[in-house]
C-alpha cells in the first residue's frame, strides 16, 4: 500500500463493570453495592479512545473480537461514534465480551478485580485481514493475555510473532505492549515477538521480567536495570525503539543507542483519582508522537502528560484531554527529578 495513514489498535477489548461497595466482605458474608457503572478496558479500547480525545481527526482502525451481547454492542456503538474504522472488530456468539468486575470499597478506594477472558481468549491469527489494514502503525496489546496469540507456532515460536511478521511484511510499523502478571511466562511469550516489533512500549516490571533484571532495590527504582533491560530488548530483536514507563517517568532507547529520560509530573496526592489506564494513556501519547515523527523527547513529554491526565479520573479513559490541554499539564505541575542526570 503506497499511502498509509493512521494508527490501528488490536488485541484485548474489555468492558469494566465498576461497582462501589460499602465494605469488602469476608467469605459467606454480604456487602452492598452502592453504585455501578461501565468503563473501557484493554489496550486497543483505551488507546483508541485516548487518541481520539487528543486528536479528533487521526484515522483509527480497530481489530479484535467481541461478543454479540450488550457489552459487545456498547463497544461497537462507542467506537463507531468516535469515527473509528470497525470493519475488523468482529462479533461472535461463542463467548461473552471480555469483562472485568471491578469491586471498589467506598471508604478506602481499594479495588479487587474479577476477570472473564471471554472473546479475547478466542481472538487469533484468523481474525486479521492483513491486506485490509490501512494504518501506518499497528499497536497490539496485551501479550500474555491473548490465549490464541500467546500459544506456540512451529515456525515463529508464537502466533503473535507470526501476526507481527505479516504486518511488517506489508510495511506496517508494529508496536506492542505486555500485561503485568506475576509469572515466569515473559521470556517464553515475549522474546519470540521481539524481532518483529518496531516499537516496544511496556512498564518497568514487564521489561525486567522479560530480561531477568530486577527493576527496584526495595522501593527505589534501579535505573541501571532499566537501561540494561532496554539494551537487552534491542539486542534480542526490537528494530527501532524500546520505551519503558514507570511512576518516575519514561525512558527510551533507540537502535542507535540514543537514550532519553522524561520525568513524570509531580502531581499532588489530591489530584490522583485512580491509576487504571495510565499505562495505556502513556502508550497513546507515545504512539501519537511516533506517528507524527516527533523527536523522542517530545513524544515522551506528551506520553507522561497523557498518563497524568488519566490519573485525574478513576476510570481508564475519562480523564484524557485534548492535545493542547494534555501538554498544558506540564505548565501547571512541575516534573520529578531526571534520573539520567
Amino acid at each position: 500500500m503506497s499511502k498509509r495513514a493512521g494508527i490501528a489498535v488490536a488485541g484485548n477489548w474489555i468492558i469494566d463493570h465498576v461497582k462501589i461497595v460499602d465494605w469488602w466482605p469476608a467469605e459467606n458474608t454480604l456487602a452492598n453495592i452502592l453504585s455501578e457503572g461501565r468503563g473501557t478496558g484493554g489496550a486497543p479500547y483505551n488507546v483508541a479512545v485516548d487518541l481520539r480525545k487528543m486528536d479528533p481527526d487521526i484515522p483509527l482502525e480497530c481489530i479484535g473480537l467481541i461478543g454479540r451481547d450488550p457489552d459487545g454492542e456498547f463497544i461497537l456503538g462507542h467506537i463507531r461514534a468516535l469515527g473509528c474504522n470497525t470493519r475488523q472488530l468482529r462479533q461472535t456468539r461463542a463467548a461473552p465480551t471480555s469483562y472485568t468486575d471491578v469491586m471498589t470499597v467506598q471508604g478506602t478506594g481499594n479495588r479487587t478485580f474479577f476477570h472473564n477472558r471471554g472473546t479475547n481468549a478466542l481472538f487469533g491469527y484468523e481474525h486479521f485481514d492483513f491486506d485490509a489494514v490501512h494504518a501506518r502503525i499497528l499497536h497490539l496489546g496485551y501479550l500474555l493475555l491473548l490465549d490464541q496469540l500467546d500459544r506456540g507456532d512451529p515456525e515463529f515460536r508464537t502466533v503473535a510473532a507470526r501476526v507481527l511478521y505479516e504486518l511488517r511484511k506489508r510495511g506496517i510499523k508494529t508496536s506492542v505492549d505486555v500485561v503485568s502478571e506475576d509469572s515466569q511466562r515473559f521470556a517464553r511469550i515475549v522474546n519470540p515477538t521481539l524481532p518483529y516489533i518496531d516499537y516496544l512500549i511496556l512498564n518497568e516490571i514487564e521489561a525486567c521480567r522479560t530480561t531477568g533484571h530486577q527493576p527496584r532495590k526495595g522501593k527505589q527504582l534501579d535505573m541501571a536495570a532499566i537501561r540494561a533491560s532496554a539494551k537487552d530488548l534491542l539486542k534480542r530483536g526490537v528494530h527501532e525503539l524500546v520505551v519503558v514507563h514507570m511512576p518516575e517517568g519514561g525512558y527510551a532507547l533507540d537502535h542507535r543507542s540514543r537514550e532519553v529520560f522524561q520525568p513524570s509530573l509531580d502531581l499532588p496526592a489530591s489530584y490522583i483519582e485512580g491509576t487504571v489506564g495510565a499505562g495505556d494513556a502513556f502508550c497513546a501519547g507515545m504512539l501519537y508522537g511516533l506517528y507524527n515523527r516527533w523527536p523522542v523527547k517530545k513524544s515522551l513529554r506528551l506520553a507522561v502528560c497523557a498518563g497524568a491526565a488519566c490519573l485525574g479520573d478513576p476510570t481508564c479513559t475519562a480523564g484524557m484531554r485534548s492535545l493542547d490541554e494534555t501538554f498544558a499539564l506540564a505548565d501547571k505541575y512541575p516534573f520529578k527529578p531526571n534520573l539520567l542526570t
